[in-house]
């Protein structure tokens, strides 16, 4: 199994969790490269060594956070088997078959330090997800202003981004892991403590994929489990072609929208700390032809939505989608 930087981070394919298909490593280079430039421009996914941006969060250990984040609430996610799948909240509720994955607890900073030093073996894993607001602590400002806004700030402007929508706060355990998933906004993720790895799929894989439909609350979601995939129900998960990138600190990944991604944290004998940089897309211009990928996620997504917005019911959708196109197209 190829990997990306294993060996110069310390990694060991012994150490990184196998999977049935073969990746290929990340594209790796200093943000001054205008290769980084052109491949951010073309939505490709990029690792950035030296950016600079999260330089003065780099000391952002537990003890130095208990000290400074304050003593308001966050959000922890609990769950049993390490994995910490996204499911929409609102649309959970309507569907009164549907098994959460994870359970959201809310609890101060310290509380949740406290639960991740006395875990043991057997307990269920915890994961922080909190946006980064205005009720933390002076020195977290003080870093938070020292972000190299520069840079991320004149990316934003180059490619014609909407605004910064907010800066989420990750901090999970060892071993924690986030399914392969695709989010609608452009990412610049920002490792700050320990090591991540994340394979990315492009847009084209969607149909390998086999995203959940959008009304189910696991909308943006694969239906495939890596570590047991079942190749009868979806058989074209076997032609999928990740790239593979080992994010350490200091370091930033670009996650283009609509790129799918699986996220690991890696076994350091600690936790794992990130910062997502999460930018509207740039406004919808000329259509071109042929479809980009994204373009086509896009309007797939779109065409759904309001088909089973029409029908009103969710069991109709895949039959009548069906009847739509068999014997017609196929």
């Amino acid at each position: 199994m190829a990997t990306n930087g294993s060996e110069k981070c310390g990694w060991s394919a012994s150490q990184l969790r196998k999977y049935s298909f073969q990746t290929k490593p990340i594209s790796r280079m200093s943000h001054k490269d205008p290769e980084a430039d052109r491949l951010i421009a073309n939505g490709q996914p990029v690792l950035l060594t030296d950016t600079k941006l999260v330089s003065t969060a780099l000391h952002w250990d537990l003890e130095y956070l208990v000290g400074n984040l304050g003593d308001g609430q966050f959000s922890v996610y609990e769950s049993k088997d390490q994995k910490f799948m996204y499911f929409d909240e609102k649309k959970a509720k309507e569907m009164k078959s549907f098994e959460h994955p994870t359970r959201r607890i809310e609890m101060k900073f310290k509380d949740f330090v406290e639960k991740i030093k006395n875990h043991k073996p057997g307990d269920k894993k915890i994961y922080l997800q909190q946006t980064l607001n205005d009720d933390v602590g002076k020195r977290i400002v003080i870093d938070f202003l020292g972000f190299n806004w520069t840079w991320v700030t004149e990316q934003q402007k180059k490619n014609g981004w909407g605004q910064l929508t907010s800066n989420l706060l990750l901090i999970g355990q060892e071993g924690n892991v986030t399914p392969v998933h695709y989010d609608e906004q452009e990412n610049f993720f920002a490792q700050v403590q320990g090591y991540k790895r994340i394979l990315l799929f492009p847009p084209d894989h969607f149909e390998m994929l086999y995203p959940y439909p959008v009304h189910h609350p696991h909308d943006r979601q694969s239906q495939v489990d890596f570590d047991n995939p079942d190749l009868e129900k979806f058989p074209r998960f076997k032609e999928v072609e990740p790239i593979e990138a080992v994010v350490g600190p200091g370091e930033v990944l670009y996650i283009p929208m609509y790129w799918w991604h699986h996220v690991e944290s890696l076994q350091n004998g600690g936790q794992t700390t990130s910062i997502n940089f999460w930018y509207k897309s740039a406004p919808t211009g000329k259509i071109e032809y042929p479809l980009k990928p994204q373009q086509k996620v896009a309007m797939m997504r779109n065409i759904e939505k309001m088909i089973t917005e029409a029908l009103n019911n969710h069991e109709e959708v895949g039959p009548f989608m069906k009847a739509m196109v068999l014997g017609r197209y196929s």
